[in-house]
């Protein structure tokens, strides 16, 4: 009979010296068949893979795997590592490819586990990796698989916590609110009586990082970069929820601490993203021209459509949030093999806006022209992978071409219909995929007009989707001051100066 061992990881994977070399990941416990030596290492890819640091933990699982050759779950662990729910990625050759190093057929892989728990782990990545069907039917199949193994197990912690996670992947990397607020419920209670579990507090706060849940999972997010300072993505998670709360001093400090300590290394990327847009968002808009700079000539900066993607949005907030509409990072030629359609239809608002600004309307109406072809184009996921978020881009542009021209009533007209959209699109994470939101541009618009109560009114939602944004709260304050409400206009008047003082 094999010796079920269970060892309680706190923060450290070994006693005494060893201690000290490993990264601390947080505390989970899963009791495995699995030998003392082979147990340690499997730990160690759990509290990785809560983390998503995907390929840590399949370095930890294969060598679990080669301590303890025919240990089932450490090839169940590897062939998670495969599968990103939450970033509708999947590699399913190389998950099934990690699952028949066990052993060639499901039987046989079945087999090696010694317990109908572990069996029932392995069941649910088959399913996953080696089922019939599309993705979305897989994803059912092993969400199903795991709500079995949970209601099979309910004191297994484990099992809870990959199970609301399994949750959140069947939205295909859009939020559906109901079975996100399901897993999200499943996460906080887990969290309520293991504070120090990793995944845990990552799907409290993946579950409620949108502006209206967010406070749910503001102590998730306060607590995570404790739990597991020794994950890059720990650090930067808890900025879903700072930045749903406008919170930017905490965005800037967890996306540097994120992207590492040499900043000579940093490459356009989410974390690097991410901290570009809280400084603009603290005025800061010089700061993060030079970090677009820095990330831009670093090498490898282009070596892959994702960091071409990411080069190409970060150029676009900073024209377009900083409001350098001559800054010369529009001239770059930039690398855009690869890039999917949102990613594109982002530079092509900015460069649109950017030249209308400059008054050069023959190379914005050039830019309308590019956008419009991007928004009836086949989706290629990333930014803006929602169609409706380029149609919002083009009914923005095209109405702020049309007010440019004298046509102001034409234009609002189409920056409401810009807000319209924007308001029936899946609520999304992090900074906006409209660059500009719309609601924003309406409320610009009119203001314009002389139509302050309205802007007023349209400021204050476009606070509501994107909460602490500068140019909105700007707005706000000089259009609560012209309509004669004093209150409103002193309350954005402090709220703007505190989050200025606070970038500099």
């Amino acid at each position: 009979m094999p010796r079920v061992c269970s060892l309680l990881v706190v923060l450290a994977l070994a006693a005494g010296s060893l201690a000290a070399q490993q990264p601390r990941l947080g505390t989970v416990d899963f009791p495995t068949s699995a030998s003392t030596a082979a147990q340690a290492e499997f730990i160690r890819g759990v509290l990785y893979l809560h983390s998503f640091e995907y390929g840590d933990a399949a370095a930890a699982f294969r060598a679990a795997q080669r301590i303890e050759p025919r240990f089932a779950l450490a090839y169940w662990g590897e062939a998670l590592t495969f599968d990103h729910p939450l970033w509708n990625e999947h590699d399913r050759e190389a998950g099934l490819a990690a699952l028949q190093r066990l052993a060639p057929t499901p039987e046989a892989r079945a087999a090696t586990a010694p317990t109908d728990r572990e069996r029932r782990y392995l069941e649910a990545a088959e399913l996953l990796f080696g089922g019939t069907g599309s993705k979305a039917k897989r994803d059912t199949l092993y969400a199903a698989a795991m709500e079995r193994l949970h209601s099979a197990y309910p004191d297994d912690d484990e099992a809870a916590a990959f199970y609301a996670l399994s949750l959140m992947g069947l939205s295909q990397g859009y939020r559906d609110l109901p079975t996100y607020m399901r897993a999200g419920a499943m996460a906080l209670e887990l969290l309520s009586r293991h504070p120090d579990h990793p995944g845990a507090a990552h799907y409290v706060i993946h579950a409620f990082d949108d502006p209206t849940h967010a406070p749910l999972g503001l102590p998730a997010a306060r607590a995570y970069s404790r739990i597991a300072p020794g994950a890059d993505h720990a650090q930067h998670m808890t900025t879903h929820i700072f930045l749903a709360l406008g919170m930017w001093d905490d965005v800037v400090r967890q996306n540097e601490i994120a992207s590492g300590p040499d900043r000579s290394t940093w490459v356009p990327g989410h974390y690097t993203y991410w901290l570009q847009y809280g400084l603009l968002q603290q005025g800061r808009v010089d700061q993060a021209r030079a970090l677009l700079d820095n990330v831009r000539r670093n090498p490898g900066a282009t070596a892959n459509p994702r960091r071409r993607a990411h080069l190409l949005a970060m150029r676009a907030a900073q024209v377009v949030n900083g409001e350098r509409w001559d800054d010369p990072a529009l001239s770059w030629q930039l690398d855009t093999a690869g890039v999917g359609t949102g990613a594109l239809a982002l530079d092509a608002f900015a460069r649109g806006i950017a030249a209308l600004r400059r008054g050069d309307t023959g190379t914005a109406r050039t830019a309308l022209a590019s956008l419009q072809s991007l928004e009836s184009a086949a989706s290629q996921g990333g930014w803006g992978g929602q169609p409706g978020v380029r149609a919002a881009l083009a009914r923005e542009l095209e109405g702020a071409l049309a007010f440019e021209r004298g046509e102001r009533e034409v234009g609002l007209r189409l920056a409401a219909e810009a807000a319209a959209i924007e308001d029936g699109l899946v609520v999304e994470y992090g900074p906006p995929d409209v660059v500009k939101p719309a609601h924003e541009m309406q409320a610009e618009m009119l203001l314009a007009l002389g139509r302050p109560a309205e802007a007023q009114q349209a400021f204050t939602r476009a606070l509501q989707v994107t909460p602490g944004r500068l140019p909105a709260l700007r707005g706000l304050a000089r259009a609560a001051r012209e309509a004669g409400d004093g209150a409103v206009a002193a309350r954005a008047e402090r709220e703007l100066a505190a989050q200025q003082r606070s970038g500099e």
